[in-house]
Order: C-alpha cells, then structure tokens, then sequence
C-alpha cells in the first residue's frame, strides 16, 4: 500500500523560511515524476513544482526563484525548500507520485497524493 506523508508545516512571518517532507512508502521515488501542489481556502488546488524523471525541476512563476524542489532517493523522501516566503504562499501543501496520466502539472495526474501539511505565513 502507498501512503505518501507530509510534514514540516508551521507557521512563519512575513520573508521566512520553510522546508516540508514528504516520506513515502510502498513504491520507490527513483527515476518517477514527483510534485508538490497547494491549496488556499476557497481556491483551487494548484502546481508549485515537479521534479521530473531524470532529477529535471520546474516550478510555477509565482515560486521561481524562492522555491526548491528535491528528492532524497535512500529516504524515499521529497522535499520542498520555501524561502522569501509571502503572505501569498499561506496554503496546504500537498506531495504527489505514481504519474497516471498527463505530465505532471495537475494534481489529478497523480496516482497517489498525501494529506497534505498547512503553511501559514503572517506579514
């Protein structure tokens, strides 16, 4: 059985910094498309950034430059570094593997996502 858990979720001001995990079990991350979406109350779930097959990452304009998007393959572990964090990045932050179809941009692509892990940033 798959399960996919977030962590590191907090709460920080205004220019902070975060990184959350996401542990997974039952299926290995290497050579697989992984992301991370999130989801503001009363919007929809969006893509924030995808680490392709070969390690490739990409992200979303809004996070450029301030978001990193890694994996540890001996962990099974995805990551998510969030620095110059802004008011606009308060969300629920959700990991995602197994592509089942498409290319990785939408959360519906994925096979499997976690339960997600909140990040509230205060100005």
């Amino acid at each position: 059985q798959v399960q996919l858990v977030e962590s590191g979720g907090g709460s920080v001001q205004d220019g902070g910094s975060l990184r959350v995990s996401c542990v997974v079990s039952g299926m290995f991350l290497t050579d697989r498309i992984t992301a991370w979406f999130r989801q503001a109350p009363g919007k929809e779930r969006e893509w924030v950034a995808r680490l392709g097959g070969t390690d490739y990452a990409s992200y979303a304009d809004s996070v450029k430059g301030r978001f990193t998007i890694s994996k540890d393959n001996a962990k099974n572990t995805l990551y998510l570094q969030m620095n110059s964090l802004k008011p606009e990045d308060t969300a629920k932050y959700y990991c995602a593997a197994l592509l089942a179809r498409g290319s990785g941009f939408e959360w519906t692509d994925f096979r499997y996502t976690g339960q997600g892990t909140q990040v509230t940033v205060s100005s």
